[in-house]
């Protein structure tokens, strides 16, 4: 294939988003927006023990309920367990319920108030069983067993992985352990000058979308299951729902909604299955909605985690070796998550640092609370904020200054990952300094003000199929058929620009539609910030079968050889005559040859590039009250070509305010199982009065697999943010937070314990 030159004519323009004016206009259609004839409204009742056998259920008052069509308990679903990746989870708790929260009988009514009614009608009576909360306490020998059946898991579930995957160890309630590293750690550290050893904690956060999980099925006569739902990789939810309930894929059709975010969270058929059973019970179309109280109590959050870290360096401060071990609270159930660990836990560990000697253990662990989910980079602001707090505690014993530590210790080309890969054009340094010139770091600082760094690098996505279909109508207008929706990042926006860049195209002659599962070929959906590649390759597939298409069509008109046509700004020339676009398209379709269809597939595989950022953030700490007020954050992002500007740094800064709520206020907070911060009042997301000034540095020049030297932005600016703003508390008052979130009395804690120590 032919690389296609960048012209700039609409890759590199802060054009409008193709779905901006249906947004602001209320037409924009999500699933909670799509009614069907005869519709009724589904509601699930909820376990409220953190562990309980099922000893009866007694549904006969709510059955006789005017209004109601069914009721369903777990004898009345089907047996098969579901997941993404280990098939764990029940349609309805089956005898035992796992945590506090979870499903255990369900209605369809006519309205949902009825429904709502008809569960307060049924009787369960519960034997309460032993719990247990935290990751560390369920691994222990005398921990009850959560999963005392084995569990099925997706073959192939070490693709991919580096190191040593067991699934399902000898140990306790683990589900996962990997372990991977290279070199000779333990070497490394017996012979390192110092040896430091840290602890941390980060406690389990929502993803925050506004749109509350929701789906919609309706049966038809013939069997074709029709599903509207808010689910970022419609083709693979098809999958799974297929292999649960026995429906054949082609009998399954995902119809296209727009997604209200996702953040990660909306990959899991979370009410879906059990959406279906209701509406094959009630012989009706069946919608339910989760509300704010069940998504925070019962949705699939960010894990908990807990963090060692043991760190030798030399007499010059170089890092020697890491070892680490990370243990992810993964709730009652594993099902939620698509791949065996978490990515982010050992991937990202230190990647940003030449450690020439390291070793790895990665844990998932099963407690009896509520299932965990994916979220934006998992697993990887966790560990980021224990690396980068880490690496600051380090420089500081050392009395070296945090900046000059990381780029001591900076990774470059020829340098071996943590992973023991190579990779080419590795930029830290050059964003560690971008980034403090740009913050001004060696500034004097005004008393009670501090200043903290962090680093993070994640390499773009290319994974998983990608297929576009490209539609030159007889118009001359291009229809770009895709089978993902837009989570809210603007993909469809961008495949827009890709596609009137190869054409030379203005982005307005481009229409971007979502096909159904059955229409479409197989996406992978948004995930791992590899949408910008994935879909720039299939474009670019596409787009040059396109061309060679129209070459065949021109050639015909003009009486040529395809060879002899030249392609230019929508005209197409041969010697002594030619067409510009629109008229060759009207005379195709008067002759039956036109629209013209082409698909396009990307190629995945492994890239060799990554992107790096820095952030620096400005605190000021009242030593009184331990109040910490961010006062400024900038943030260095190494960056290939960026096909939109202002939705690149809407990335960015969406990304930014995420982390700050996690690194100053977001908190799932748990009391013997259950979530206590169950409503918007409680879980403190931020507001535009918590977000300070933000000031962004952009070095081009980055680039990786994609058409155009594009690569990605999604995940690099939520991450390592945290680690950042506790560095610069550290700074103002000498105060080490080593959990999650900042709070003031965390602070004053600090204080406390400084002034104590000898």
């Amino acid at each position: 294939m032919v690389a296609a030159s960048l012209t700039g004519k609409a890759v590199g323009q802060s054009v409008k988003r193709v779905d901006g004016v249906a947004k602001v206009t209320g037409r924009a259609r999500y699933a909670g927006d799509f009614d069907l004839p005869g519709m009724i409204f589904g509601r699930a009742l909820r376990n409220p023990h953190p562990s309980a056998r099922i000893v009866s259920i007694d549904v006969r008052r709510a059955k006789a309920l005017p209004g109601v069509h069914a009721v369903l308990t777990g004898a009345d679903v089907p047996d098969a367990l579901y997941g993404r990746m280990c098939k764990d989870i029940p349609i309805l708790a089956k005898g035992v319920a796992r945590f506090v929260g979870e499903k255990v009988a369900a209605v369809a009514a006519d309205t949902a108030e009825i429904a709502e009614a008809a569960l307060e009608l049924i009787d369960i009576v519960y034997e309460a069983l032993p719990a247990v909360f935290s990751a560390e306490d369920a691994m222990r020998p005398t921990a009850p067993i959560i999963h005392p059946e084995a569990v099925e898991v997706f073959p192939g579930a070490a693709a991919g992985i580096h190191g040593e995957l067991s699934m399902y160890p000898a140990i306790p309630n683990v589900i996962s352990r990997l372990t991977v590293g290279h070199g000779d750690a333990a070497r490394a550290l017996a012979s390192a000058h110092k040896i430091f050893e840290h602890r941390f904690a980060v406690p389990s956060v929502h993803q925050g979308y506004i749109e509350p999980h929701t789906c919609l099925v309706a049966i038809a006569a013939d069997g074709l299951v029709d599903v509207w739902m808010a689910n970022k990789g419609p083709h693979i939810a098809r999958a799974h729902m297929a292999a649960a309930i026995g429906v054949p894929e082609d009998r399954i059709r995902f119809n296209p909604v727009v997604i209200g975010g996702d953040f990660g969270g909306k990959g899991s058929l979370m009410d879906l299955l059990l959406c279906y059973c209701l509406a094959r019970a009630a012989g009706r179309p069946v919608k339910m909605a989760m509300n704010s109280f069940e998504e925070l109590t019962a949705g699939n959050p960010r894990h908990s985690a807990g963090i060692r870290l043991r760190t030798g360096v030399d007499r010059d401060a170089k890092l020697l070796g890491i070892e680490a071990r990370v243990i992810f609270n993964a709730g009652a159930y594993a099902g939620f998550v698509p791949v065996p660990t978490l990515h982010g836990g050992y991937s990202e560990l230190a990647g940003t640092y030449r450690v020439p000697n390291c070793a790895i253990e990665v844990l998932r662990v099963y407690t009896n609370t509520v299932p965990c989910g994916h979220m934006r980079s998992p697993g990887a602001p966790q560990v980021a904020f224990a690396v980068e707090s880490h690496i600051d505690m380090i420089a500081r014993e050392l009395g070296l200054d945090p900046v000059e530590m990381r780029r001591r210790n900076a990774i470059a080309d020829g340098d071996l990952t943590p992973l023991g890969e190579t990779r080419r054009h590795l930029r830290c340094r050059d964003v560690i300094d971008a980034g403090a010139r740009a913050f001004g770091w060696e500034k004097p600082r005004p008393a009670g003000t501090g200043r903290g760094i962090s680093i993070y690098e994640h390499p773009p996505g290319n994974f998983g199929p990608s297929t576009v279909t490209l539609t030159m109508n007889a118009d001359g207008r291009i229809t770009t058929t895709v089978g993902a929706p837009d989570t809210g990042t603007g993909f469809h926006t961008i495949a827009a620009q890709l596609v009137a860049e190869h054409f030379g195209f203005s982005v307005d002659q481009v229409d971007v539609v979502q096909g159904d599962t059955l229409s479409t070929g197989f996406e992978f959906g948004s995930s791992g910030q590899r949408l910008t590649t994935t879909i720039g390759q299939a474009i670019a597939a596409a787009a040059e079968a396109m061309k060679e298409s129209l070459a065949a069509l021109a050639a015909e008109r003009l009486n040529c050889a395809p060879s002899d046509i030249e392609m230019r700004e929508g005209s197409f020339s041969a010697p002594g005559a030619t067409i510009d676009l629109p008229a060759l398209m009207g005379w195709a379709a008067a002759r039956g040859k036109a629209p013209l269809s082409c698909q396009g597939r990307n190629k995945p595989g492994p890239t060799d590039r990554t992107g790096f950022v820095a952030h620096f953030a400005e605190v000021t700490v009242d030593r009184e009250t331990g109040q910490v007020r961010l006062q400024r954050v900038v943030t260095a992002h190494d960056v290939g070509t960026i096909v939109n500007p202002i939705m690149h740094q809407g990335q960015i800064e969406g990304g930014l305010i995420q982390a700050v709520g996690q690194a100053m206020s977001e908190r799932i907070v748990l009391k013997d199982g259950a979530v206590i911060t169950a409503h918007l009042g409680d879980y403190k997301l931020p507001t535009i009065a918590d977000i300070p000034e933000l000031e962004t540095v952009l070095l081009p020049g980055g680039g990786g697999a994609a058409p155009f030297s594009t690569t990605a932005i999604g995940e690099m600016s939520n991450v390592a943010v945290s680690a950042a703003i506790t560095n610069a508390v550290f700074d103002a008052v000498g105060a080490r937070l080593i959990e999650l979130p900042i709070t003031a009395e965390k602070v004053l804690q600090g204080l406390s314990e400084k002034a104590s120590a000898p």
